[in-house]
């Protein structure tokens, strides 16, 4: 079929997204061994929103969604667009009273979940959605549902500014907050997206990553149905699953979060590590070696971006972009992109290296990344005022991200505005040290951060989980740094926790939270370096019963057991 062209002058929304898609017989969904046309997907989508209008309460319209990545997920999604209703993506690695909270805070007058799920609200206060969670694996549920042909009028569409998603921040740091997504944002946001990584009508986009995240929303489900790409579902992201599945369904386009690709590089090589028809991979925070290694392996390019669910600022990478750099802001709308200084609210000067490539002048160089032009497409956090008005200090968007500038305007990550160590009076970030680490071949990934020192400011802390089957070797590891050129004299670390599975959030992204709380007080192997000259040992009893007796001589609070 003919399918119109899209234009960026055109106010889409989720719902004519949809509309469009009405007697399209190409395949819209596939999931294991079922398959939906987009014509299907737009009835199943009708079908619930006359669902979700039958069971609509008073106070806001809003559904939570406490699923795997299953067609369910979406055809709720679906309906929701058509009737003006609000889906909140519930973060299934949530429990107790946090989960009761997210549900709470968000207003959710109906939850939609299976079993599995229905077991984790057991008990909660669920606010307004208490005695009404409703279970996609029973008889009633689907019972409840009215096959129809019937497609609304475009007139009877929710206005555009009607909030479609609620996506929760990853909560790493603080509580996860709920970030306003319209309808409108959405579907635009799948317009620009499909332009800028060509995703076409005939691609195949997998889609692994968790949807109640923006990254699976924005930038693979919403771009595949603007230009009416199959889109193949995975109930969760699997490493060893990744290549069986792109091959089964001819998967051409795919999207990653945090540290999937280094997962699915840990996989043991194969011969036919080339037998797929991936042509491209989007995605944000992997490595510059991983993306190296990831084309050299398996043939395949990946395209990596700067953005968050926010949608205020977005980094692209250019032809010419170096490799370890994240790229060039896109400037929609006039936006005015900048690396501040937060003290005196001024850009940061210009990054020097040196010959070896070391950035010298991290303590004035790294600041955050700002939208001075204010909050673009932000349209706020749900239920949280402060939060917002935080986000927008000054008539400004801070995104809460470390960034250094080249001589030559292009972004380097530098981590989490809580990335910062001090060592020895020196400031540095987090990224560039892990950015080093990530070079180990035997590594999967690296989390460095900051342990307070006995006498004043930090120590460099990083937790290593090694691929399959590799030990850490100190002394070969202590070789490896004295062969990194660019690594900053203070920027060693003191200890290594050589850790079974790094903590993730929901998200795929590295959750350094727990590291932090835990410092040194663990079970697994650590490895330290007692002194300046020394070489990495075993962490043991002992050296806790010391280095606690050095805390308590100079005043200072260690880590405790939590």
């Amino acid at each position: 079929m003919s399918l119109p062209a899209m234009d960026l002058d055109v106010t889409y929304t989720t719902a004519s997204l949809l509309r469009d898609r009405a007697d399209d017989d190409r395949v819209g969904y596939r999931f294991e061994d079922q398959s939906w046309t987009w014509g299907d997907v737009v009835r199943e989508s009708v079908a619930r929103s006359n669902m979700l209008q039958s069971l609509r309460i008073e106070g806001p319209f809003h559904v939570g969604v406490l699923l795997e990545n299953v067609p369910e997920y979406l055809f709720i999604a679906g309906g929701a667009a058509f009737a003006g209703a609000t889906i909140v993506g519930i973060n299934p690695t949530r429990r107790g009273d946090e989960l009761g909270r997210d549900i709470r805070h968000t207003d959710c007058q109906l939850i939609i979940t299976d079993t599995a799920g229905a077991a984790m609200l057991d008990g909660l206060d669920l606010g307004p959605a208490n005695g009404r969670v409703l279970r996609i694996d029973s008889d009633e549920y689907f019972a409840s549902i009215i096959p129809t042909n019937e497609i609304p009028d475009p007139a009877d569409d929710p206005d555009p500014s009607t909030i479609l998603f609620l996506l929760f921040t990853s909560g790493s740091t603080s509580a996860p907050k709920a970030v306003v997504c319209s309808t409108e944002r959405m579907a635009g946001s799948g317009v620009r997206a499909g332009m800028s990584y060509g995703v076409t009508r005939d691609d195949i986009s997998y889609c692994s990553m968790p949807l109640f995240h923006g990254n699976a929303l924005m930038a693979c489900w919403a771009p595949s149905l603007a230009v009416g790409a199959t889109v193949v579902l995975r109930r969760k992201f699997s490493a060893s699953g990744f290549l069986p599945d792109v091959r089964k369904y001819g998967c051409t386009y795919f999207t990653y979060v945090g540290r999937t690709v280094a997962y699915v590089l840990g996989q043991p090589p194969t011969e036919h590590d080339r037998d797929h028809q991936l042509r491209l991979g989007f995605g944000t925070e992997a490595s510059a070696q991983d993306r190296e290694r990831f084309l050299e392996r398996f043939g395949c390019p990946l395209i990596e971006g700067y953005g968050s669910s926010e949608s205020v600022v977005v980094i692209v990478r250019t032809p010419d972009t170096p490799a370890g750099a994240l790229g060039v802001p896109r400037l929609d709308g006039g936006a005015d992109i900048a690396v501040v200084d937060t003290n005196s609210l001024e850009p940061c000067p210009r990054a020097e290296f040196d010959e070896h490539g070391a950035l010298i002048n991290g303590d004035e160089a790294i600041g955050e990344i700002v939208n001075r032009s204010g909050g673009g497409m932000f349209e706020g956090y749900y239920n949280n005022t402060e939060a917002t008005a935080d986000r927008m200090r000054n008539g400004w968007y801070w995104s809460g991200d470390l960034a250094f500038i080249d001589a030559d305007g292009f972004y380097y990550f530098a981590g989490r505005s809580t990335d910062w160590l001090r060592v020895d009076s020196e400031n540095f970030a987090a990224a560039p040290v892990e950015n080093i680490l990530n070079r180990l071949d035997d590594v999967v990934m690296v989390a460095v951060y900051a342990v307070p020192d006995p006498r004043t400011g930090d120590q460099v802390m990083a937790a290593i989980e090694m691929k399959p089957g590799h030990e850490f070797d100190p002394s070969s590891f202590e070789a490896f740094l004295a062969e990194q050129r660019d690594l900053g004299t203070k920027w060693a670390p003191r200890f290594i926790r050589v850790t079974a599975e790094m903590p993730l959030t929901a998200n795929n992204k590295v959750n350094k939270q727990p590291l932090r709380s835990a410092g040194w007080v663990t079970t697994e192997a650590i490895w330290w370096k007692p002194g300046r000259g020394t070489s990495y040992r075993a962490f043991t009893a002992d050296d806790v019963a010391a280095l606690a007796a050095e805390f308590s001589e100079h005043g200072r609070t260690q880590l405790l057991p939590r």
